[in-house]
């Protein structure tokens, strides 16, 4: 069974594209509905459905920006909308396929097997993933393993200088002055590092303790081999010194 999302502004659309969904296919269940955007996001940043019904003329936001503002996006997404104007660029922003309103019995049969599609090649490259990380975790105990932009990456933690927070975001500074940007906050990057290399020296920073260059007591911060400046928080300094 495929559970789906809907949001729509419209309640009236809401009710006409569930109902179309569930008499015209026994493979889809409705599991939430949304008419506010903002409320939608906020379930989708934590929940992970099937598939996402999306449409593009809201008032307070477009589905495009809607889609930008998103930080899961592990479903499939299909765009509905009155107008045929948009495709392209729903194609763009990597819908897997767009409906027009009202929808059309066989083009949501088509719809519901791209679905299917899409779901059984997530589920095959999740397989992979696991078997992946599982395989490093256990024979390379000097690296980890980063998911992002659709691949992973096994970077060895020699290379990591230091991790700074923004917000649902966590970007790695590596020694190549290399930047990966990942959709983890900073307080779940420090629970896969391993403590004896990396501190949390600020409620912003991790530090690679390898990577450290010099500690200016007077001003409070630390020098990297990057030569970037990193604060030193106030209730962390003596703990920090210790691991020193």
């Amino acid at each position: 069974m495929i559970k789906a999302v809907i949001v729509d502004d419209e309640p009236k659309a809401i009710q006409g594209l569930s109902w179309e969904l569930t008499n015209f296919s026994n493979d889809i269940e409705i599991i939430e509905t949304f008419s506010n955007p903002e409320e939608a996001i906020a379930y989708l940043n934590v929940n992970t459905p099937d598939c996402l019904f999306l449409d593009i003329q809201m008032p307070t936001m477009d589905g495009f920006q809607f889609l930008g503002k998103l930080t899961n996006t592990d479903f499939a997404i299909v765009i509905t909308t009155a107008y045929d104007e948009y495709a392209i660029k729903a194609l763009k922003h990597e819908a897997i396929d767009y409906l027009l309103k009202p929808v059309d019995s066989d083009d949501l049969q088509d719809t519901i097997k791209k679905i299917k599609k899409y779901n059984s090649r997530l589920n095959n490259s999740s397989k992979i993933e696991e078997v992946l990380v599982s395989f490093n975790e256990k024979f390379d105990k000097k690296k980890i393993t980063i998911n992002t932009d659709g691949k992973l990456i096994f970077l060895d933690i020699d290379d990591i200088v230091f991790v700074e927070s923004d917000g649902n975001y966590s970007t790695i500074v590596t020694s190549k002055q290399q930047k990966i940007v990942i959709t983890k906050k900073l307080k779940e990057v420090d629970a896969v590092l391993p403590k004896h290399y990396f501190f949390r020296i600020h409620n912003s920073f991790i530090v690679n303790l390898n990577k450290i260059k010099e500690y200016i007591k007077s001003e409070g911060y630390v020098v990297m081999e990057s030569n970037h400046k990193i604060p030193v928080a106030r209730q962390r300094k003596s703990d920090f010194l210790e691991k020193l």
